[in-house]
């Protein structure tokens, strides 16, 4: 069926167009141009009115962990390592398939709620096989989001052992995977060899490898704290970017994710070579990771998108939220108010998803996906407006709050309307989440 989506203002090239319509057909924007002429040529497309509505590209989650959603509010202000420990190590070992599958459908439900049409999933828990990250498959099904799996590579020893898998598994488990939805517009798997931490050099290289026989991004932690930077620098006498591309693997297919600690060098390097960066600002100043030098990463070349993180390490997961904290963290790193655009950080959120994930998302554009959102502009957090192409952005990424997302469209699906799930209730997910949290309690 054809559907001509007709807001009261649709960006395109950074401006706010009135009058404008977008034509939608299986899932693909087909043609974008002025109202009166797609209706016109398209007498028998329903029209889909969104008077009061702005509609915006969806916003694109280029990392997160869904199940860690699971783990909010657990041993909170804590040091990086001490967190990891008593939170992920210590509860992540007893979620069962169901426990999984319900994570996936919390976060993925939440961020939908608030503008994310696409979501990379950076998945490790490999405690059933394959079967754990079908039920991330499944969660994205039910809840209509677009899903990147980055099925994680993972052979460290100090880890729980549902987290580790032998190369020749890993390689194995990912390939199956990808093979099985290679076909399907909505799922993509790419490898995800973990970090130089937890995964060794032949685990990262075969992750590299397989991410070329498929043709995808491969996506891998880095540097996000100073003790892998120190484990890098003893072991293997480089840093970390030095350490990837010394064993090949630093290209345009490498996407790493914070790269907090990263010197002068390894950033020129990055830029040299095309790999790309996402970055999630909250995670990283919840966690006190450090600052990432955005700034210079993106003179140096590197596209950067954005990730929320998982949500017990942000503790939102908003990819609107992420552009906020990552033009007000980078201002005041530099004490710079122009070191960086609400225009370009709204870029990273949305345009810059193709780029990290190897999908067309991001832009409202013949031959893209349709997904995008309609803000109320009405709502007082978007307000004032005495000049719509002067203040409608800047409000959006400086003061929208989450109501003002009123409607959400995935695959040319509405799957938010009125700032509500459509394909599942929220009282359902509730109920799925009162059943893990008396398991925790069980094992406290």
């Amino acid at each position: 069926m054809k559907r001509i989506y007709k807001p009261s203002y649709l960006l395109q090239s950074d401006q706010f167009v009135a009058n404008a319509g977008v034509l939608v057909e299986a899932g693909m924007i087909t043609e974008v141009g002025g109202i009166q002429e797609l209706t016109s040529r398209q007498p028998d497309a329903e029209i889909i009115d969104w008077t009061g509505l702005a509609m915006l590209p969806g916003t694109v989650n280029s990392h997160n962990h869904s199940f860690q959603s699971l783990l909010r509010g657990l041993v909170v202000d804590r040091p990086f390592l001490e967190w990891r420990d008593q939170a992920l190590y210590r509860y992540s070992p007893l979620l069962s398939e169901q426990d999984i599958y319900t994570g996936a459908l919390f976060a993925f439900g939440e961020m939908m709620r608030y503008g994310v049409t696409t979501v990379c999933d950076f998945f490790y828990l490999h405690n059933q096989g394959i079967a754990s990250d079908e039920a991330i498959i499944q969660a994205a099904k039910d809840t209509g989001i677009r899903l990147v799996l980055a099925r994680t590579m993972y052979d460290w020893a100090g880890a729980p052992g549902g987290y580790r898998e032998t190369i020749e598994q890993a390689v194995a488990n990912t390939r199956q995977l990808a093979v099985k939805y290679d076909q399907n517009p909505m799922v993509k798997i790419i490898p995800a060899p973990h970090s130089l931490h937890a995964a060794s050099l032949e685990m990262v290289k075969a992750g590299h490898k397989l991410a070329l026989e498929l043709g995808t991004r491969m996506h891998i932690h880095v540097a996000e704290e100073p003790f892998e930077v120190e484990e890098t620098m003893q072991s293997h006498g480089l840093t970390p970017i030095e350490l990837l591309h010394k064993i090949g693997v630093l290209d345009e297919n490498m996407v790493a994710i914070h790269a907090v600690w990263l010197k002068a060098g390894e950033i020129q390097l990055m830029g040299k070579k095309s790999a790309k960066l996402a970055y999630c600002p909250s995670s990283n100043m919840f966690l006190a990771d450090g600052v990432t030098k955005v700034i210079d990463l993106m003179k140096a070349g590197v596209v950067v998108g954005l990730g929320t993180d998982g949500a017990c390490s942000n503790n939102r997961i908003s990819i609107f939220e992420e552009m906020r904290m990552t033009a007000l963290l980078q201002k005041v790193s530099l004490l710079n108010a122009t070191a960086i655009s609400a225009k370009q950080v709204f870029s990273m959120g949305t345009a810059n998803g193709e780029e990290l994930l190897g999908i067309p998302v991001g832009k409202i554009e013949p031959g893209y996906y349709a997904d995008f959102v309609g803000v109320d502009t009405s709502d007082l957090s978007v307000q004032p407006l005495f000049s719509v192409n002067e203040q409608l952005l800047p409000n959006i990424v400086y003061s929208m709050q989450p109501n003002a997302i009123d409607r959400v469209v995935v695959n040319g699906i509405e799957q938010v309307q009125s700032s509500k799930l459509v394909s599942i209730r929220e009282d359902d997910i509730l109920n799925r989440l009162q059943t893990v949290a008396e398991k925790f309690n069980a094992c406290k």
